[in-house]
């Protein structure tokens, strides 16, 4: 298939998403103006770009930056921090600082992410939270919805600390899972015990739907900043927001106790974050117009794909399902390719720290790994998904779905 032949296809089924388009220009507006809101309201000056170094006291800019996270998801308190190396850096954190020995952590959405295995110790690790006596236990989905049967006989008849829930699929065959449903499962468990923590693992979900978990009865919620809301600006972090007390044991962890969040200079990351955080609605907006696009046009090409182009979204993510191993590697090859950064490195499989399958990714990225610019990526194992996620730009997203047909098409 040419590419004059690929744009036509393209270009047909961008016809037929435009009313979905709209549904996210409507969100991304009104993200925009909460998000102008909380700067204004907090006071934001040039002065809180200023930096510091050493032990980071005092620092303005970073007690702003945390006030705007709080506003922002209406939460009683936020920590937002360039000492977190990533996601899986600030939910591993969370974890240690809210689960003490002889305590239970249940998960209820299945088995976490990969990154996670260690931390928990699902895998040995002689650093897990095993290892320190934390008990484990888990419940899977059914149905792509939540077991609230299992849920509520294992809570009638366990004592747990904290309950943890991630909405994106990782790399899972299931659904995302929505507000609608962290509503549902969060009043059942509060129900029945008030003073379990439920823990939200967010990441690839800020700003795609209009209510966030905090709104719905989340205890804490945990984010990474080179997602979603780092706006394709931030070039490292995490946030954490929810119940003061709980964030501030956070900090605690983070840093040392004692001390906790009074200390951690920003380097002169604060206005990247902002900056980051400013553009954020737009930025995924165009990830979920890239995605919605990538969806139509794969499955006119005859291939599996979740969420389907008119299916509501909760995530910025796209899985096109290959059942073919080469496929899978040619289109992640075609995404790279189609980046503005190394894009003539060939992407190969890899044993990648942290992940039991090899993994293929394209990520020609201006930040290392960073979820938020154009990346696609998927496990070496049956059915072969390719798991596609952002796009600072529609139109650049769009130009890198054309590539990646183009590899995946050439003889």
């Amino acid at each position: 298939m040419n590419r004059d032949e690929i744009k036509r296809i393209v270009d047909d089924c961008e016809k037929k998403c435009v009313e979905q388009f709209q549904l996210i220009d409507d969100i991304n507006f009104y993200y925009s103006e909460k998000v102008l809101n909380a700067m204004q309201e907090s006071g934001l000056s040039e002065s809180s770009f200023s930096s510091t170094t050493g032990y980071g006291y005092n620092d303005i800019g970073r007690d702003t930056i945390e006030n705007i996270y709080k506003k922002v998801f209406d939460s009683e308190d936020a920590l937002v921090r360039n000492q977190f190396v990533s996601g899986s850096h600030a939910l591993a954190v969370t974890l240690f600082a809210l689960l003490r020995p002889e305590d239970t952590l249940l998960s209820i959405s299945g088995v976490p992410y990969d990154t996670l295995h260690e931390v928990i110790g699902i895998k040995g690790n002689a650093s897990s939270l095993a290892a320190f006596g934390v008990k484990y236990a888990e419940i899977d989905l059914i149905n792509n919805d939540f077991d609230y049967e299992k849920i509520e006989a294992y809570l009638n008849s366990n004592k747990v600390k904290v309950i943890e829930i991630q909405r994106s699929k990782g790399y899972s065959t299931r659904d995302s899972l929505g507000i609608e449903k962290l509503k549902k499962v969060i009043n059942l468990i509060k129900n029945i015990d008030r003073n379990i923590i439920v823990m939200i693992d967010n990441c690839y979900c800020e700003f795609v739907e209009k209510v966030n978990p905090i709104e719905v009865g989340a205890d804490i919620v945990v984010g990474s900043l080179i997602k979603n809301l780092g706006g394709g600006i931030a070039p490292n972090g995490a946030y954490v927001v929810g119940k003061k007390k709980l964030v501030d044991l956070v900090g605690e962890r983070l840093t040392l106790p004692g001390e906790g969040r009074e200390v951690g200079p920003t380097l002169g990351i604060n206005k990247q974050i902002l900056q980051g955080l400013f553009l954020a609605p737009s930025v995924v907006a165009s990830s979920l117009k890239t995605a919605i696009l990538t969806s139509a046009v794969m499955d006119m090409l005859g291939y599996m794909v979740r969420p389907k182009y008119d299916d509501k979204r909760v995530d910025i993510v796209q899985n096109i399902e290959f059942n073919d191993k080469d496929k899978l590697v040619k289109f992640v090859q075609g995404i790279q390719a189609g980046s503005p950064v190394d894009s003539n490195a060939l992407p190969i499989p890899w044993d990648m720290p942290g992940y039991d399958d090899q993994i293929i990714m394209a990520a020609g990225c201006f930040t290392q790994g960073s979820s938020i610019e154009l990346s696609c990526d998927g496990p070496l194992r049956s059915p072969f998904i390719a798991y596609m996620q952002g796009g600072l730009t529609y139109e650049y997203g769009k130009l890198g779905l054309i590539k990646a047909i183009e590899f995946l098409t050439k003889g």
